[in-house]
């Protein structure tokens, strides 16, 4: 699956909630470190969740934070490395769309 296919729903999700765009952006190059050229052509190429997560920059040092439920599934006990990945992005998208302060959604940091 692309991650172009799915980008649209975290936008939908996150501007029903009242939030933006460049919100989701900045949640994404928080966690992969994909400046915004690089998260556009990924978009534009339709690069798969394998090869956006194995060609990503750099994940965020902090992604450990990310904890909690998505989907009824803590997110720090899932074992596949790339599902584990994906459910990282969709916890971040869904704090952005619960209204949380992006300082707390990046667990303290600054978008890279």
């Amino acid at each position: 699956m692309s991650v172009a296919s799915v980008y649209p729903l975290y936008v939908a999700k996150v501007e029903r909630k009242g939030r933006s765009q460049a919100e989701v952006d900045e949640v994404i190059r928080w966690l992969t470190g994909y400046d915004d050229a690089g998260l556009r052509r990924v978009l534009d190429d339709e690069v798969d969740y394998a090869t956006f997560f194995a060609q990503a920059p750099h994940l965020n040092p902090n992604v450990g934070l990310i904890t909690g439920l998505i989907c009824g599934i803590r997110v720090e006990e899932i074992e596949d490395p790339l599902m584990q990945k994906i459910r990282w992005l969709d916890k971040l998208v869904d704090e952005v769309a619960r209204g949380k302060k992006m300082s707390s959604i990046l667990r303290g940091g600054a978008a890279s």
